[in-house]
């Protein structure tokens, strides 16, 4: 599987804003690896603002050290506080 590092690797030299078909096209040259053009030419047909919107409409997460069931605690873990009760304690 493609990772974060490895996309923006391949695209560091591209100029943003870019199309899809421009991404693909340069982690191409730059020699890229499958996994890496599989995740990319699997992207919407959008312009893209940086390579970090890349690496985010692939599916591919900035910190993958971290697991989904890790990442499903940390949600459940932190508390939501609305703004009223937010409020109450200024």
């Amino acid at each position: 599987m493609a990772s974060y590092a490895d996309v923006l690797q391949y695209l560091s030299s591209l100029d943003y804003p870019a199309e899809k078909d421009d991404v693909v096209r340069e982690a191409e040259r730059e020699g890229a690896p499958p996994d890496v053009l599989r995740a990319l030419r699997a992207l919407p047909p959008v312009d893209y603002a940086n390579g970090t919107e890349v690496a985010r409409s692939a599916g591919i997460e900035a910190a993958p050290e971290i697991d989904a069931s890790q990442r499903a605690a940390q949600a459940r873990d932190k508390q939501h506080q609305r703004v009223s009760q937010h409020l109450r304690g200024i």
